[in-house]
Parts: structure tokens; sequence; C-alpha cells
């Protein structure tokens, strides 16, 4: 297949043009950043780069200023327009191009769920937004991007030649440098991964191995169209999350942390506490209802298997 990543040069990108290079797929990135093999855009704006997805396969939308920073005002702005302004300017090529791709795959984020404890939260009754009282406004920001997000794709309307799947994924978990685990696990082995807060909120989280899967069943399989969860099918508390981590990790002990402490870490480290201690409970209900198998559908054996990889 020709594959299109749009802000293809972040965690998740880089995983998916790995598996795609692996299985001889025919991989463009583009991005912002000025690389080799890399094709320009800004965003934004139309250009040159929509050749690119004249007569491709699948165009994967991952465009989006990190939200780990602090939720500034310049900030918060970046993050909601660079999500919008990339969703605005694939529909529009989308839209004047004779042979577009068939599969538009989009990024979102299943954040957009409400903090929750009792059950899971699935693409056909869960909650969207909502926050725990009295939860500062950072909260509540991140919902609003989440939704914004995914207007901006209604908002295009009806592609009759492309099939839109918009990717509300959890935490994709993979050992390279500079992701998400391998932050996590270097706190675990420096004695620092213990609860966060009071251990009670949720963690949806997902096997880099099992997202690339799930990713590929999107691609061939056109009963997907809409949301999709795209997570494993085990939540656990962050307690419980820690623990089996640091068990991975063989790391007996684990310092908590409370909500002060959380905060100066966080300021310290340029990042906000909603990334850690919002409850995140979502689960795969539209992947498993189709018979989608996970490799990896447990943290146990997942903790245990990047934490092999990364050494």
């Amino acid at each position: 297949m020709k594959i299109v990543l749009a802000g293809g040069t972040g965690q998740v990108g880089t995983i998916l043009a790995r598996a795609f290079h692996k299985s001889g797929d025919d991989v463009v990135i583009l991005s912002r950043k000025q690389k080799d093999g890399v094709v320009p855009w800004d965003g934004k704006n139309l250009g040159p780069w929509i050749e690119q997805l004249a007569n491709a396969d699948v165009v994967v939308n991952l465009a989006g200023r990190s939200v780990n920073c602090r939720y500034s005002a310049d900030n918060r702005r970046e993050i909601l327009e660079s999500r919008v302004n990339s969703v605005h300017a694939i529909g529009r090529a989308i839209q004047q191009m004779p042979s577009p791709p068939r599969v538009w795959l989009q990024a979102s984020t299943a954040t957009i769920y409400a903090h929750r404890f009792d059950v899971p939260n699935d693409e056909a009754t869960g909650i969207l937004g909502g926050s725990e009282p009295n939860a500062p406004d950072t909260w509540r920001f991140s919902i609003d991007v989440a939704t914004a997000w995914e207007a901006a794709v209604t908002a295009i309307g009806t592609l009759p030649k492309t099939r839109v799947v918009l990717l509300r994924s959890a935490m994709t978990m993979s050992p390279d440098r500079g992701g998400i685990f391998a932050t996590l696990r270097g706190l675990a082995r420096l004695r620092l991964g213990g609860r966060a807060g009071s251990g009670r909120q949720f963690i949806s989280w997902i096997h880099e191995t099992d997202f690339v899967s799930a990713v590929r069943r999107l691609i061939i399989d056109n009963q997907f169209a809409g949301p999709v969860n795209i997570c494993a099918p085990n939540p656990l508390t962050n307690r419980q999350f820690m623990r089996e981590l640091r068990h991975a990790c063989g790391v007996r002990f684990g310092l908590p942390a409370a909500p002060w402490m959380l905060e100066i870490g966080a300021r310290l480290m340029q990042t906000e506490t909603e990334l850690i201690l919002k409850s995140r409970s979502v689960f795969p209900r539209r992947l498993l209802d189709a018979g989608f198998e996970f490799q990896f559908p447990n943290w146990r054996d997942a903790a245990r298997d990047l934490c092999q990889r990364s050494l």
C-alpha cells in the first residue's frame, strides 16, 4: 500500500512507519520538521504535499502539538489549532481530488471520555466530556480539545470515496526513547514509581504491537467508520499499573506521590498533572466485537515484554 503519515515524525508515527516499512509498504511522511526523506507541510495550508495523497491507499493524520507541556495560553492555542487546522487541510485536499485515499485514519484521543471510576467507556455507551468536581480547568481544556478535534472531522461532511475512522487512542507503549513508557520506566527504576495521588484513577494503554495490528485492521476492514477505541481491553488503576511496572523492572518499592508533590514535579518537568490524575477507563468494544485478538491484553505481560526490549 501507499500510506501517507501526516505529522508522522512523533512517537506514534515512528511506530507506524517502522511497521509499514517492514511490511514493504510505500510510506510517505508529511511533517513541519525539516528532515531527509520527509515531505514538508505546515499542517494548515494546501500545497505541493497534496500530490502525495492522490492515489494513496491510506492517509493517517497524527498531526498536533504535544500535550506534554504546561497549558499556558500560547500552548493551549497551539495544541488546539495544530489539530483542527490539520484536519481542515486534509479534508479540503480530499474533497478536491478525483482519486483520494480510500481510508482516512484521523487521530483522536481516549481523553474525550469522562473521568470516572465505575465502568469503562466504550464507543456506544461511554460518557463524553465531564470532569470531577473542583478539578482544575486544565481537565476541561483537554476534553474541549478532543471534542473540537472530532468536530472538525464531522464539519467536513461526507467524503464519498474515503472512509473516515477516528482513532480514540490510549497511551501507546513502546520501548522507544522519549516515549511515555520510557518515562514511566525511568521513574520506576529511580524508586519514584509509586501510586500517584489516590492511585484510584484508571489508566488505559495499548502495546505497540496491538496498536499496529489494530491500525492494519481498520485499514482493511470496511465495517469500521467513525470513532474506534484503540486500547487494551483491561484498563487498571494507577496503583495496579505502577505496581506491575515495578515488578517488570525488578524494583520492589516505589515512592508514592501526593497531589502537591505531583504539581511540583509537573512544573519542574514542564507538564500537567491532568495527564497523571485524570481517570481514563476505556474499552475497545468495536474491535472486540469484530473479533480482533490482542497479543497483549494484560498490562503485566505487556510491561514485561517492554522492559525486556528496553535493555
